[in-house]
């Protein structure tokens, strides 16, 4: 009786540690990658770069052909909503001399009936324009950050019932195990995207995506980001560059956090309309951003 007993013991045992290392679906990975992504934004500051140029290659290897345009922009990103799934941020360039004080305020909804909110603020003529949530033409750029190859569509967060997951393969990429998975957009969601499908190489231990291909709505392949210098911050795993590279017009924008603090007293208030137009007030909350990651 007691080795009848002791077995079962060790055959429950050994099913609840394969249950444990069960393999995830590709809509838990996704949860799991945007949940992460999540973790970027709960009161945030950071110091980013942005490197723009035409590029081609050399030797094999990507290379600028052209004098590359740099942007410096401060950020800062609070989550709020619903078991704060949504997220606010504000970003506002502050090198070159020239661009100084444009900014991009942007409200993202996980709830896929709410459209995400962006206004763009231009200095040199003191307004504020609101950017349309999205469009199916596939003739037209989509909106994107500050002139890059970045497009606000790139980088929104949540609405993960706008689309459905399946898993192309497991294996390796660059030495991390990875999962391939292609998200394809709901016959809803296709009408305010561009992209056709997404294909992206998702880290299964760390929740973070390697590798992100884009396509079109005729399955061409019209943008590719480049993941590295993954560390973890504060418990976070975050990329501390990526590069976009938009293979229609042969062009890449590579964005660098330089520098990020997590945990930070971000007042709600600066993230509004108010810190696009009055600098006093956006410099005002910016210098105590900044002493607080010192």
């Amino acid at each position: 009786m007691r080795l009848i007993t002791t077995g079962l013991v060790l055959s429950l045992s050994l099913m609840l540690a394969n249950a444990a290392h069960a393999e995830l679906s590709a809509r838990e990975l996704v949860q799991k990658m945007d949940d992460n992504q999540l973790q970027t934004t709960k009161s945030s500051f950071n110091l980013m770069q942005l490197t723009s140029c035409k590029y081609g290659t050399k030797n094999g290897k990507l290379k600028c052909v052209e004098k590359p345009r740099i942007k410096v922009l401060e950020s800062a990103q609070i989550n709020t909503g619903p078991n704060n799934k949504d997220s606010k941020s504000i970003a506002i360039i502050v090198e070159p001399a020239s661009e100084r004080g444009i900014g991009m305020l942007s409200y993202s909804y996980d709830d896929s009936d709410k459209d995400n909110e962006t206004w763009l603020y231009l200095s040199a003529l003191g307004k504020v324009k609101r950017i349309a949530a999205g469009s199916d033409d596939e003739e037209t750029e989509p909106t994107s950050m500050f002139g890059s190859e970045i497009s606000t569509e790139d980088q929104e967060t949540g609405k993960l019932d706008d689309y459905t997951y399946s898993i192309l393969q497991r294996g390796q990429y660059k030495g991390r195990p990875v999962a391939v998975i292609e998200s394809v957009p709901t016959a809803q969601r296709l009408k305010s995207t561009r992209y056709g499908k997404v294909r992206t190489w998702v880290d299964t231990e760390r929740f973070i995506s390697l590798k992100i291909q884009m396509f079109d709505k005729r399955d061409n392949a019209i943008k590719q980001v480049s993941v590295s210098k993954i560390e973890k911050i504060n418990g976070i795993w975050l990329a501390r560059s990526m590069t976009f590279k938009n293979l229609v017009s042969q062009r890449l924008t590579n964005m660098k956090i330089k520098a990020i603090t997590f945990g930070l007293d971000i007042d709600a208030a600066f993230l509004t309309q108010r810190a696009l137009t009055d600098q006093a007030f956006r410099q005002r909350h910016l210098q105590a951003l900044r002493a607080q990651a010192q």
